[in-house]
């Protein structure tokens, strides 16, 4: 199997559905005219621009006629049955930035986000598909937290891809306008925007380059907070699925240690969480850490309980 055909294995796995059907036409090498056509022999008619909507992920099939097109859509391009209809029903896609960090309880402010994202005049998905994701959270000394920094891989499912948006969620009682926004590796702080009532920072990462479709790109990045109270835990929300994301949890040489630490998850942003699983704190290095080899649409975090 070539590379090509390994990616479009993956989408066809993990999602989103967006993804996968634009992975497919680049495979098969069908531009839309011509799918539109086979379409059209089929006896479904849809348009060129519709079907650019769903591989950008503007839109999304929902109607019974789109539905019929999308199960021929898996003909045309010689998918699996069902391939494209089952990730349409597994997908939860939030609008927005392609991740969303937060780091303090309660429902995520997806509308302070979708507001700060859309001012700066982003696709959907950013263009970007994660590859790994290597993230280290710090706890200070009064319990707060301090800060975060991040190893990202990146591939792009486009060309002229040259930036990536990270958004920062502090805790409660989180100044944003003294969180520092640092551009650790291969990168460059872009434009910034700071919501006050909401704590949100978010912020442009400047690649060196534009990417071509299916380049790779590693880059590092941070932000200094420090400014919110007490944390009892740390969540990374996925609008869209990836690859892999490691999360660990320092807590600062002086900070009392948890009583406890547990992960948890949700299968969407705002969703019911499920069941807790107790993790094991290395009270020698003072860290504890999740690691999820394949993440899908929804919420992963670490918690932990001071008494």
């Amino acid at each position: 199997m070539g590379h090509a055909e390994a990616d479009l294995a993956q989408m066809l796995d993990t999602g989103p559905f967006h993804l996968a059907l634009r992975a497919a036409l680049a495979v098969r090498g069908l531009p839309l005219q011509r799918v539109q056509h086979h379409l059209a022999h089929r006896g479904i008619k849809v348009g060129v621009t519709s079907l650019s909507y769903w591989q950008q992920g503007a839109r999304r099939p929902q109607r019974p006629e789109s539905l019929r097109a999308v199960r021929a859509l898996e003909d045309v391009l010689g998918l699996p049955g069902n391939s494209l209809v089952r990730l349409l029903h597994k997908d939860d896609v939030d609008d927005g930035c392609a991740e969303r960090e937060r780091s303090s309880k309660g429902a995520h402010p997806s509308g302070a986000v979708k507001r700060l994202v859309a001012g700066l005049g982003y696709p959907v998905d950013g263009g970007l598909h994660t590859v790994g994701h290597h993230e280290r959270v710090r706890v200070g000394t009064q319990r707060q937290l301090l800060g975060r920094d991040s190893q990202h891989v990146v591939r792009a499912h486009g060309h002229g891809v040259d930036r990536y948006l990270a958004v920062h969620h502090g805790a409660p009682g989180c100044d944003p306008a003294a969180v520092q926004v640092n551009a650790l590796e291969d990168c460059r702080t872009g434009r910034v925007r700071r919501d006050r009532a909401s704590g949100i920072v978010v912020a442009e990462l400047l690649f060196d380059r534009r990417l071509g479709a299916g380049e790779t790109y590693v880059f590092g990045y941070g932000f200094e907070d420090g400014t919110g109270g007490p944390s009892t835990e740390y969540t990374q929300a996925f609008g869209f699925a990836g690859g892999q994301y490691t999360l660990q949890v320092r807590f600062d040489d002086g900070t009392p240690l948890p009583v406890r630490c547990h992960r948890f998850s949700e299968g969407t942003t705002g969703a019911p969480r499920g069941p807790r699983t107790a993790l094991t704190l290395s009270r020698r290095h003072r860290t504890v850490h999740i690691v999820e080899q394949r993440v899908r649409p929804g919420v992963l975090g670490i918690g932990w309980d001071w008494v």
